[in-house]
C-alpha cells in the first residue's frame, strides 16, 4: 500500500508540472504540432534515462524512491494518452504532414532522450 501512495503522489506532482509547462507552449503554432506535449514527453524521457542510469551506476535510490520518480512522477509528467488524442485530432482535421512530423519526432526524440540520459550518467 505504501508503494501505491508513492506512485500516487509522484503522479500528481508530475501531472501538475506537465500542465504548467504544456499549457502555454501548446498555444504556439508550429505545423500544428503541440509543442508543450512534445517537450514534456522528451524531457520526461531524458529524466527517466538519467534516473535509471544513476540507479544502475550508483544504486543510490531505494525501490520506493524509484517507484515515486518513474511510475509516479514520470508517469504523470509524460503524456501518451494526450499524445494519442492530439494525433487523432491532427488526422481528423486532415493535417497529415503535421501528424507524421509530430508522431515521428515524439517517438524518435523520446527514445533518443532515454539513451542520452543513460549515456550521460555512464560517462560521468
Amino acid at each position: 500500500m505504501k508503494q501505491l501512495m508513492f506512485i500516487f503522489i509522484g503522479g500528481g506532482m508530475g501531472s501538475v508540472l506537465r500542465y504548467l509547462i504544456s499549457l502555454p507552449l501548446n498555444k504556439f503554432n508550429f505545423f500544428n504540432i503541440p509543442l508543450g506535449t512534445l517537450l514534456v514527453n522528451v524531457v520526461g524521457s531524458l529524466f527517466i534515462g538519467l534516473l535509471l542510469g544513476l540507479v544502475l551506476k550508483n544504486n543510490i535510490l531505494n525501490n520506493n524512491q524509484v517507484l515515486f520518480l518513474t511510475a509516479g512522477f514520470c508517469g504523470g509528467f509524460t503524456t501518451f494518452s494526450t499524445f494519442a488524442m492530439q494525433n487523432q485530432s491532427l488526422l481528423s482535421s486532415g493535417n497529415y504532414i503535421s501528424f507524421a512530423l509530430y508522431t515521428t519526432a515524439s517517438i524518435f526524440l523520446a527514445i533518443l532522450a532515454v539513451f542520452l540520459g543513460l549515456w550521460l550518467i555512464k560517462i560521468t
